[in-house]
C-alpha cells in the first residue's frame, strides 16, 4: 500500500495567507489578516514579503496588499482591465504623492468612461467616484480612449450624437470633436480644458498594450486657481507612469 505523500505545512500556511490577502482586497493590513487566519504575525510578514518579491502580491500602502501582476496573469478568466487596475494602484499612488493632486484611471464601456481608480489630494472634493461613468467626449481620459478606437468605431461614435455641453468649453460639434480626436491620436495625449468642470483642467495619456490597443487611460486633474504644474511636465510624468504600468501589466522588458 502506497504511503500518503506528506503535506508541506509551511506551503499550506503561505497559500492560506495568499487567499486571505486576495479575498480581503487590500482593506486590512498583514497583522490583522494573520490573526484572523491564526498564523503567527512574524511568519505572515515573511510570507507576504516573499509573495511581493515574486510578483504574486502588490503593496498598496499602510501594510495592505492586493493581487499582484504575476498572480493575475495566472487567472485565465481575469478581466484585462482589472489586471491593469491592480498593477496601476501603487504606481498611481506614487504619482499622486509627487503631483499633490488628483490622479485617475478609466476604461471605456458602452461609449462611457468608467472610473476605476481615484487617488490623491482633493480626491474627496471632486465629483467623480470609482465605479461611476461619464460621457467620454468631454474628459481627457475619454478623449484618449475614443481617439484610440478603430476608425470605424470612432466614426460610429461621432455619428451617434448629440453631444451636450457641460460647460461653455465643451466640444459639442461632431466635426470639431473629430478633429480633436485626430489631434489626440497624433500627439499621444489629451487635454480637458474646463470641458467637464469650468475651473478644472486635466491631462491624460493611454495605457497601451504591445499590440497597440488602448484598454485604459490615466489622468492628472488640477484646479485652474491652485498649484499649477505645466502641461508639458504633466504629460511627461503621465507618460513615464504609463510606461511603468505597461511594463508590469504586459510583461514588457
Amino acid at each position: 500500500m502506497r504511503k500518503k505523500t506528506p503535506q508541506i505545512s509551511s506551503l499550506k500556511r503561505t497559500l492560506t495567507m495568499l487567499e486571505e490577502v486576495v479575498a480581503d482586497g487590500g482593506q486590512s493590513n498583514v497583522s490583522t489578516l494573520a490573526r484572523s487566519a491564526d498564523i503567527p504575525v512574524a511568519t505572515a510578514h515573511r510570507q507576504v514579503t516573499t509573495l511581493v518579491e515574486e510578483g504574486y502580491l502588490t503593496p498598496v500602502g499602510r501594510g495592505r496588499h492586493v493581487a499582484g501582476a504575476r498572480l493575475l496573469r495566472l487567472l485565465q478568466r481575469l478581466d484585462e482591465k482589472q489586471l491593469i487596475v491592480n498593477v496601476a494602484a501603487p504606481v498611481l499612488h506614487r504619482l499622486a504623492v509627487r503631483v499633490r493632486t488628483i490622479v485617475q484611471l478609466g476604461t471605456l464601456e458602452n461609449e462611457m468612461v468608467t472610473y476605476r481608480l481615484k487617488i490623491g489630494q482633493g480626491a474627496a472634493e471632486l465629483f467623480t467616484q470609482v465605479g461611476m461613468q461619464l460621457e467620454a467626449y468631454c474628459s481627457g481620459m475619454g478623449k484618449v480612449l475614443l481617439a484610440n478606437l478603430p476608425r470605424e468605431e470612432r466614426d460610429a461614435y461621432l455619428a451617434n450624437g448629440p453631444f451636450v455641453a457641460l460647460t461653455p468649453r465643451t466640444i459639442i460639434d461632431a466635426d470639431a470633436l473629430a478633429r480633436e480626436l485626430d489631434l489626440v491620436a497624433g500627439q499621444g495625449y489629451a487635454i480637458d480644458d474646463g470641458e467637464v468642470v469650468e475651473d478644472l483642467t486635466c491631462a491624460a495619456v493611454p495605457i497601451r498594450r504591445p499590440d497597440g490597443g488602448v484598454p485604459a487611460a490615466i489622468s492628472v486633474s488640477q484646479s485652474v486657481t491652485g498649484r499649477r504644474i505645466s502641461q508639458e511636465d504633466l504629460v511627461d510624468l503621465l507618460r513615464a507612469t504609463a510606461r511603468e504600468i505597461e511594463q508590469v501589466a504586459f510583461n514588457r522588458a
